[in-house]
């Protein structure tokens, strides 16, 4: 069975945060997914402790704190630094590819410019997600 995942979107589009929940609006698992326009707000929203996510999901390319700074702050953290962080991009840069699976991410998923294929992949990723044992705090 898969469970309900509290869910961290770090993601500076607005059309990109809207495809995110149009399709987690779609399946029937209700997760519930707390968003941050870019790794400075969810620098803030983590240490705030209020909820923490089960896993997090962010793009590479944003302002203020960047994708990759965000990864580094969140796996330098003994008490964040074991929360699945997924990168959601249009980066197929190998360089950035290597460089978030040396800091320690559990995922990388180029976005796809079809609809149907990003449904597909994000359906994916939280059932995954969701039918995995995860640390809880």
């Amino acid at each position: 069975m898969i469970k309900a995942l509290n869910i961290l979107l770090i993601e500076d589009d607005e059309i990109e945060v809207m495809k995110f929940n149009r399709v987690l609006s779609n399946l029937k698992t209700a997760h519930k997914i707390v968003e941050a326009n870019n790794g400075e707000e969810a620098i803030a929203i983590l240490k705030e402790k209020e909820i923490i996510p089960d896993i997090i999901v962010l793009d590479l390319n944003m302002p203020k704190i960047n994708g990759i700074e965000f990864l580094g702050l969140l796996k330098s953290d003994d008490y964040l630094k074991y929360i699945p962080a997924i990168v959601l991009t249009t980066s197929s840069n190998s360089s950035d590819l290597l460089q978030c699976y040396r800091i320690g991410i559990a995922g990388y998923i180029l976005k796809p410019l079809k609809y149907d294929e990003y449904v597909d992949r994000i359906t994916k990723l939280v059932d995954y997600w969701g039918s995995t044992e995860l640390i809880t705090n």
